[in-house]
C-alpha cells in the first residue's frame, strides 16, 4: 500500500473560490519515501496579506510559478490509486480534487487524517495541530507554514503513528465501510456509531456546544453521514463541517413526528446554518372582540404573537375574502367588519339589518355573528394521527385541536384514543406554526386510515 503525504498553502479556506499557492506531495510505501514533489503554484489571484504573512509566500514568488494546470498531470500521477494522507485531510484533498477536476482529472482516493489517527491513538492530548503534535513528540519542523515542510513533518508524524499503532487502527480506518475519513475533524466517530437507524432530528454542535444545526432523517445514521459524503469545494458547507463538534439526536416513532419536530427545534434554537426556516408562516388572522355597545366585531388584522386568532391566513386578501363571504352569507355589517371604512355611518349593504346605525338589537346581531363563527368552526376539525412507532412498542399519537396543532408523544395499547380530551391529557403540548400545521394536515388527506376524528360538542 502506498501513501501520498500531501501538504498544500492556498489562497484562503475553501476551494471554489481560492488557489493553491505550494503543493507537497511524499509518497510513502509504509517503511520509507519512494518519491516526491514540490512546486510553487500560481494561483491566478492575489495572494492576501495576512496569508503572506502567515506562509511567506508572496505575490512576486509565484509570479513566474507554473499554473497548476501545468503541474496537474504530475500531481495526478501521484495521488492517484495511493492512500491520501493529511494533517486535516479534508481540506487538502477538497482543494487538490477541486483543481484537477477542473484540469480535466477525476481523484479518486481512500483518504486518512493524521488529526483523526492521533486521535485515536493519543486521546488525551491538549491539542492535535500539526505544531503542537510536532513540539509533544520532539518531530523537528523546518519551514512550518511552507507546504514541503509541513509535509515532512507529516511524514514523521505518520511513521511515529505507525510504530505505536499496535492494535493496527490504520487497517480500520481505511476500510470501505468505516467512512472516518469523511467525518469533520473534530467529530468523534462514536457520536456516529451511536445513532440508530430510526426516524428523529439531530444536532451538530460547535466546540463550545452550541446547536448549529437541526435537521430531520428517516434513518438517524444514514442521513448524518450523507453530511459528510462529496467534496463539495464552497466556502459555506467548508466552514459548516469545520465547526461541527459533537451531534446529538432525539428519536420520533414515525417520519411525520419527526419533521413536526424539527421545525419547532428550529425555530426554538434558530441554528446558525439553518438558513431556511422551514416552511411560510401566516402574516394575518381573523379576530372577534366586543365593542362598547355591546357589538360582537370581526376584524382582519396582523397575527398577534400573544393574542389567538378564530382563524389564520397567508395574506390579508385571503382573510377579506372569507370575511366578507360570511357577511353575506349571515348578513353581518360590513362596517362592524371593517370592511366598509368609510366615512358614511352606514354600511350601504343590502344585506346589513342596520347594526352600524343601532337599530338592531346587539344580541340579534350577536347571535348572527355566532352562527357565523360556528360555520367558521366546523371548517377547523379535531383529528389525531396515530401510527406505529418505529423504536418502541408503543403508538405514536399527533393531536389537531379545532384546527390546530396541538402536541404529541406516545401511548401503549392495540386500542386507539377515541376521546380528544383525554389524549390531550396524555400527549406532550408543542408550539404550534403554520408549517406543522399544513404538515399534519396533508399526512391526514394522504393517509386517511390512520385518522381518528373527534366529533365536537
Amino acid at each position: 500500500m502506498l501513501f501520498a503525504i500531501t501538504d498544500i498553502e492556498t489562497t484562503g479556506g475553501h476551494a471554489s473560490g481560492n488557489g493553491i499557492t505550494e503543493v507537497a506531495v511524499i509518497v510513502h510505501d509504509g517503511q520509507q519515501v519512494v518519491d516526491s514533489f514540490h512546486t510553487l503554484v500560481n494561483p491566478g489571484q492575489p495572494i492576501p496579506f495576512f496569508i503572506q504573512k502567515l506562509t511567506g509566500i508572496t505575490d512576486d514568488m509565484v509570479q513566474l510559478a507554473p499554473r497548476f494546470e501545468e503541474v496537474a498531470s504530475r500531481l495526478y500521477e501521484l495521488l492517484q490509486d495511493k492512500v491520501f494522507v493529511a494533517h486535516n485531510v479534508n481540506f487538502d484533498y477538497s482543494f487538490l480534487h477541486h483543481q484537477l477536476q477542473q484540469a480535466g482529472y477525476q481523484l479518486s482516493s481512500k483518504k486518512l487524517c493524521t488529526v483523526r489517527y492521533s486521535r485515536k491513538l493519543f486521546p488525551q492530548l491538549p491539542s492535535y495541530s500539526l505544531g503542537n503534535l510536532c513540539r509533544h513528540f520532539g518531530i523537528p519542523v523546518f519551514n512550518r507554514h511552507r507546504a514541503i515542510g509541513d509535509a515532512q513533518a507529516t511524514v514523521q508524524l505518520f511513521e511515529l503513528l505507525r510504530q505505536k499503532d499496535i492494535n493496527n487502527h490504520l487497517h480500520t480506518m481505511l476500510r470501505k465501510q468505516s467512512k472516518e475519513q469523511q467525518l469533520p475533524l473534530y467529530l468523534d466517530r462514536d457520536d456516529i456509531d451511536r445513532l440508530p437507524l430510526t426516524p428523529g432530528v439531530y444536532y451538530f454542535h460547535d466546540a463550545k456546544g452550541k446547536v448549529i444545526y437541526v435537521g430531520k432523517a428517516v434513518q438517524l445514521k444514514k442521513r448524518v453521514l450523507s453530511h459528510f459524503s462529496g467534496n463539495t469545494p464552497g466556502r459555506q458547507r467548508q466552514e459548516f463541517l469545520r465547526n461541527i463538534h459533537r451531534i446529538s439526536y432525539q428519536q420520533c416513532g414515525t417520519e411525520l413526528m419527526a419533521s413536526i419536530l424539527e421545525t419547532i427545534e428550529i425555530k426554538r434554537l434558530w441554528p446558525r446554518y439553518n438558513k431556511a426556516v422551514k416552511g411560510y408562516e401566516a402574516s394575518f388572522g381573523l379576530y372577534q372582540y366586543e365593542d362598547t355597545k355591546g357589538y360582537l366585531r370581526l376584524a382582519v388584522d396582523k397575527k398577534h404573537r400573544h393574542l389567538p386568532a378564530l382563524k389564520l391566513y397567508y395574506n390579508r386578501w385571503e382573510a377579506i375574502a372569507e370575511l366578507r363571504q360570511l357577511t353575506e352569507r349571515f348578513s353581518l355589517c360590513l362596517k362592524l367588519c371593517f370592511i366598509d371604512r368609510s366615512k358614511d355611518p352606514s354600511c350601504g349593504s343590502a344585506h346589513c339589518n342596520g347594526a352600524c346605525l343601532q337599530q338592531e338589537p346587539a344580541a340579534l346581531y350577536n347571535s348572527r355573528v355566532r352562527d357565523a363563527l360556528q360555520q367558521l368552526q366546523e371548517q377547523l376539525p379535531s383529528f389525531a394521527i396515530r401510527e406505529k412507532s418505529w423504536f418502541n412498542d408503543s403508538y405514536s399519537y399527533v393531536l389537531m385541536d379545532e384546527g390546530r396543532f396541538y402536541g404529541m408523544g406516545y401511548l401503549s395499547g392495540e386500542e386507539a384514543f377515541v376521546a380528544k380530551d383525554a389524549l390531550r391529557e396524555r400527549l406532550q403540548e408543542y408550539p404550534e406554526y403554520d408549517f406543522v400545521r399544513n404538515l399534519v394536515k396533508r399526512h391526514a388527506l394522504l393517509q386517511p386510515e390512520k385518522v381518528i376524528w373527534f366529533k365536537e360538542g
